[in-house]
């Protein structure tokens, strides 16, 4: 067997809250034969199997009984060009933001609102990852997935994947499907995507008048990271809650309460709201106890200052949305998946 499992190993290093937890057993996946391996391992020792990518989106809050797999594959290829069309395709383990600069690097389109997002491209289509206006399934163009339940392999379409806000078949249907590598539909002519404010802004206020996708990629990198904390500095996943989506009556009755509401109208007739804002204006932004907090800057972080649990973390998390409910009658829903 070439998979190398390991007992009880810390996976401190592996998730980007920095929250010290043990793996009763650990492995890396370095091939489709690795992650078959794994799965064998996991059925004749009786131990589930839990798989991980970059660790982003992982609140852990106690030990991990299982057998944790952690998608390392690499591989970037182009599987067709048409000239101004390109599909390429990437393993599950590539790092997303590597592979987004590396698309821009080949003169393509598409994936430079997406810069400097945490994680691995297996897990881009799992949440449906999004920022400034572009989803994954704005540009996605099919993915292969092993079916845990029969051993077979699938390619899935995008009409397949149900992909809704941070949302997806592969979510809805957890611990069924591995995500083995994702293809991208790709321009080499910029369809740029500027609606977001801060966008925009960013590049007139560095006096680029005709942006390319790279700059655009440039632009968002430097607002990211001005808004959110590197993991590598201090613990956090990212954006913790998603944006809700409520009424339009519920919204209405917010903003005549609230006239600075931030929110966003649905095709579908709803409203999604800031829950940054809605976090902020509750008082939550800089709280701290202990070792777990909300970021200074962005509301909508959670953040580890060194020691907090993941079960601190969460505690932060259900005071947080008890206190949301309370004051403006939203629920919010946490992004990370909790162990």
């Amino acid at each position: 067997m070439s998979l190398q499992v390991q007992s009880q190993v810390s996976l401190k290093p592996f998730n980007s809250f920095g929250v010290d937890v043990q793996a009763r057993l650990f492995a890396e996946a370095h091939s489709d034969a690795d992650v078959r391996e794994a799965l064998a391992y996991g059925l004749e020792h009786e131990v589930p199997v839990l798989v991980i990518g970059g660790g982003s989106n992982l609140l852990l809050t106690a030990d991990i009984d299982s057998l944790v797999l952690r998608m390392a594959t690499r591989g970037i290829r182009v599987l067709s060009d048409e000239g101004g069309n390109v599909v390429i395709e990437a393993e599950a383990g590539e790092p997303w933001h590597p592979f987004v600069q590396h698309t821009l690097s080949l003169g393509l389109s598409g994936l430079e609102n997406l810069s400097l997002i945490p994680g691995t491209v297996g897990a881009a289509p799992m949440q449906n990852i999004g920022a400034y206006g572009v989803e994954i399934k704005d540009v996605f163009a099919g993915l292969t997935a092993l079916d845990r339940q029969t051993g077979e392999l699938r390619d899935f379409t995008l009409q397949e994947c149900n992909f809704a806000y941070r949302d997806s078949l592969f979510k809805q249907e957890p611990g069924r499907w591995l995500i083995l590598r994702v293809r991208f539909a790709l321009d080499r002519a910029a369809h740029l995507h500027l609606e977001y404010g801060p966008v925009r802004q960013r590049l007139n206020e560095q006096g680029i008048e005709h942006p390319t996708a790279s700059d655009v990629s440039q632009a968002i990198c430097s607002i990211r990271n001005e808004k959110l904390p590197d993991p590598a500095v201090l613990g956090n996943a990212g954006s913790f809650f998603k944006n809700p989506l409520v009424s339009a009556v519920l919204a209405a009755r917010l903003k005549g309460e609230y006239p600075d509401l931030v929110a966003y109208a649905q095709p579908d007739g709803q409203m999604k709201l800031a829950a940054g804002w809605l976090i902020e204006r509750a008082g939550w932004k800089g709280f701290r106890e202990a070792d777990a907090g909300v970021h200074r800057l962005q509301a909508l972080v959670l953040v580890n200052y060194g020691g907090a649990t993941g079960l601190q973390l969460l505690n932060l998390a259900q005071r947080i949305q008890k206190d949301i409910f309370e004051r403006f009658h939203v629920d919010l829903e946490m992004e990370p998946n909790r162990y």
